[in-house]
């Protein structure tokens, strides 16, 4: 609280910058009393249980012959899996982009075959009239590889994993840093089109970062936040103490974290493309 309270004035909140703390970590390092946020919820992860192996429908043994089904029967060997619960390579992840073009996947490739890849998959079967598994096999692959084509190097390791919502309407006009704290993404657009866009993080509830109509007061491409002394690369502040920035905390632990009021970014490399676009004044946006 003293250290609140001392860096009241303005001029010294501009250059205090914020760090990296634990998810509801305390801490200060804006001006400004903050408004009640609360965090976002971290982002959780596909984890494969005994319900997400495929299901083979098994059946009483009868003494006369049965029709043929999908499903294996005996004496019938079941097709050779390619790709199954578990596996974590990448070929799974291609496995996933294809998906997602084919619009069975809504979510970025992890690599990882777990509930949501079989979900997946078994929905792309159903709907050809394939023995619905939820492993692929090499007639479930050879058919999903006819309806898309291969994944660009965005598409198997697409910097926003987020999905955008409804813009604002005041990233409507103009050039805006449009950015979402109910996705948690951020949006550089131009006159109402988004030129590219970029998974962000925010403040806990002590350190939240503020909502409202910003503009861009001043850019930094090195920067080390004077309070927190944690690299803050392609800093872009907009309000005060807070800014938009590179966060290899944010890389490394996603949503498991959070900042001191900053807004994070944690593609290093489309940053710094962004960082070259925004200009000294451009407008900048926070809102739910």
């Amino acid at each position: 609280m003293v250290r609140r309270v001392a860096l009241g004035l303005a001029a010294v909140a501009l250059v205090a910058g914020c760090g990296p703390q634990g998810a509801g970590g305390g801490g200060g390092g804006t001006a400004a009393p903050p408004a009640a946020v609360t965090s976002a919820p971290p982002a959780s992860s596909a984890t494969p249980s005994s319900d997400d192996k495929p299901s083979s429908d098994p059946s009483s043994p009868s003494s006369g012959p049965s029709s043929p089904t999908p499903s294996a029967t005996e004496g019938t060997p079941a097709p050779k899996a390619l790709m199954g619960d578990g596996d974590e390579n990448e070929q799974v992840r291609e496995l996933q982009a294809r998906l997602r073009q084919a619009g069975y996947f809504d979510r970025a490739p992890t690599g990882f075959y777990g509930t949501m890849t079989a979900g997946a998959v078994k929905s792309f079967q159903k709907k050809r009239g394939l023995p619905q598994t939820g492993s692929v096999d090499e007639t479930t692959w050879q058919k999903l590889v006819a309806m898309t084509h291969k994944p660009t190097a965005d598409e198997l390791k697409p910097s926003t994993t987020n999905k955008l919502d409804t813009p604002d309407p005041r990233c409507m006009t103009g050039r805006v840093l449009c950015i979402s704290k109910e996705s948690r993404t951020l949006a550089w657009m131009i006159d109402g089109k988004v030129v590219s866009s970029l998974d962000v993080r925010f403040g806990s509830e002590n350190t939240p970062t503020r909502e409202g109509l910003f503009k861009v007061e001043w850019k930094a491409r090195k920067w080390t936040s004077t309070i927190y002394h944690t690299p803050m690369p392609y800093a872009m502040f907009f309000s005060r103490g807070q800014a938009v920035h590179y966060s290899a905390d944010f890389a490394a632990r996603g949503y498991a974290g959070a900042s001191h009021g900053c807004v994070n970014v944690r593609d290093k490399a489309k940053l710094s493309e962004l960082f070259d676009q925004v200009r000294v004044g451009d407008k900048v946006v926070v809102h739910w």
